[in-house]
């Protein structure tokens, strides 16, 4: 469907809307587990035996829900298919995100990527289902970078992985 001169323009989104959840189809829930709990560290907030299991970060009721309600030990969709690209977890601040890569440097999980986007330092990888990961920080807003007339000039760079983990602690 095109646009045309005479559409009428889209409903403004409510300045309080956010992302609240996402829920991620799984194999297994015990391997889901393995990665998001035990690798990641988000907590378990309720687990509905090997169906569905909630988990989040400080608390919430929850960030990430998996589930094998349709999945109970398929596979991954194959390469050329639409679907998730990937789930972006947000870390306060460099540290954090240090300490993130370090246990995943310790556990050897592989990571698909790293890049500084100029705006944020971004950590790529896959859960054991092959869904897409993206562990992010974001800089704070006065240094992101800016064309000449003040708009946003995001960057693809590779990002510096020794000195992110120097970071850990």
């Amino acid at each position: 469907m095109s646009a045309t001169l005479d559409a009428p323009a889209p409903p403004a989104l409510s300045s309080g809307v956010r992302i609240g959840h996402v829920h991620l189809k799984v194999a297994d829930i015990d391997r889901g587990l393995a990665f998001w709990r035990d690798l990641l560290g988000l907590e378990v907030q309720q687990r509905m035996g090997s169906q569905a299991v909630f988990l989040s970060a400080d608390g919430y009721h929850h960030h990430i829900a998996l589930n094998t309600w349709e999945s109970a030990g398929g596979s991954p969709p194959p390469p050329g298919t639409t679907g998730l690209f990937h789930v972006a977890l947000l870390y306060p601040d460099r540290p954090a995100l240090a300490r993130v890569l370090k246990r995943l440097v310790e556990a050897g999980y592989p990571l698909d990527g790293a890049s500084d986007h100029g705006v944020s330092e971004a950590l790529y990888l896959r859960d054991p289902d092959g869904n897409g990961v993206e562990l992010y920080r974001d800089r704070p807003e006065a240094e992101w970078p800016r064309d000449a007339s003040g708009g946003l000039a995001m960057v693809t760079r590779r990002l510096d992985l020794r000195a992110l983990l120097a970071e850990a602690g």
